[in-house]
């Protein structure tokens, strides 16, 4: 999945928390996002306070979005969507979602759906 094949997804997907989220789609889009903060970081300062409120709009309408790939990354990795709240606990809890972000997908279906990639098998020559 390329950068602009998981914004799209996730755009598309915009309220979805069901299904899963593979790896590539997850953190292509959380690159565009970062590449999104910084531009608009340089706008700010040719710009002055309107780039503050370009930056609050743009957090506010990829608020969603982003909460539901998240959600669907943990489901591929066979976790609920809960588990997002992990983040709330002081210190570590951010540092935990990180790592089940990282993890690999279960391979083959679970209770949240088939993988989000085609597997591809290999076969002994």
């Amino acid at each position: 999945m390329s950068l602009a094949q998981a914004v799209e997804t996730v755009l598309r997907r915009y309220a979805d928390f069901s299904g899963r989220a593979g790896r590539a789609e997850y953190w292509w889009w959380w690159a565009a996002l970062v590449a999104t903060f910084i531009a608009i970081g340089i706008l700010t300062s040719f710009v002055g306070a309107a780039g503050y409120v370009v930056a609050a709009l743009f957090t506010l309408a990829t608020f969603i979005p982003n909460l539901a790939v998240t959600v669907r990354r943990l489901h591929d990795t066979g976790r609920s969507g809960w588990w997002v709240l992990v983040v709330l606990v002081p210190a570590i809890g951010a540092l935990i979602l990180l790592v089940l972000l990282l993890l690999d997908g279960e391979h083959g279906s679970n209770r949240w759906g088939t993988p989000p990639y085609p597997e591809v098998s290999v076969e002994a020559v």
